[in-house]
């Protein structure tokens, strides 16, 4: 199971958000593209940046950082965060994203996903964040009345093949990922599943790598690699099932 680091951009500075509010941030680095270095340096072998300006705003606010984040890693990057044209793909691909994540627009446009999805293949994930089981959108800010089930059920249907899984109430807060959340949406889905939201220590890891044969095929950690309760060796090495 893969392990990736998140890096959130806010403002070209690198924080954290407890549950997406951003009166709860937490700046962690003035300096997002070092921080991306070091994750490689570290052993990463994925990275998942996401523009929350860009989320907030409704379209991308961080560029110039994520292209510097790119030229920056030979390690392949995943980019999200208020990714909701068409143009904005092309554009993230250009630059050298190995894969744009859409929220927003899967549930106002499904026709984009699905035309997304015909050009770009596995390029183009869907992140379905939900808020007590329904989707939440437009930077957390929004809860639509759509189970995240039944989103990734249609997602599947257009063409997607793979999502990222959040559960907001957890996100940010190191108290631990919702696993049955993540084992339901897995086995429900058939969908190749990265987790994120409340991973706080290896035990947590580990516990997600038992999902892996439900496809679950990685895990998002942010909060606890900045805050130190888990390195990213002993992250990598719980998730390889290291020392068990």
């Amino acid at each position: 199971m893969l392990v990736i680091p998140a890096i959130d951009l806010r403002e070209g500075r690198c924080v954290r958000l407890v549950e997406g509010r951003l009166d709860a941030e937490t700046v962690y680095s003035d300096d997002p593209v070092a921080m991306a270095a070091t994750w490689q340096a570290q052993g990463a072998r994925w990275l998942h940046v996401v523009d929350l300006d860009g989320a907030f705003a409704g379209k991308p606010k961080n560029l110039d950082v994520i292209r510097e984040i790119i030229r920056s890693v030979q390690i392949p990057v995943q980019v999200g965060g208020g990714i909701r044209e068409m143009e904005a793909i092309e554009e993230l691909l250009a630059l050298g994203a190995g894969r744009v994540i859409l929220g927003t627009v899967a549930i106002y446009r499904p026709e984009m996903v699905e035309q997304a999805c015909r050009r770009f293949g596995e390029r183009v994930l869907v992140g379905i964040d939900a808020r007590d089981g329904k989707v939440a959108i437009e930077g957390w800010g929004v809860t639509a009345q759509k189970d995240a089930l039944e989103l990734a059920l249609e997602m599947k249907k257009i063409g997607v093949s793979r999502i990222v899984f959040t559960d907001i109430w957890r996100d940010g807060k190191l108290s631990g990922p919702n696993l049955p959340a993540i084992a339901d949406m897995a086995c429900a889905s058939g969908l190749k599943i990265i987790a994120s939201g409340g991973v706080s220590t290896l035990e947590d890891i580990i516990a997600v790598r038992r999902l892996a044969d439900l496809g679950v095929e990685a895990v998002i950690v942010g909060k606890a690699l900045y805050a130190g309760t888990v390195t990213l060796s002993q992250a990598l090495a719980a998730a390889a099932g290291q020392g068990e």
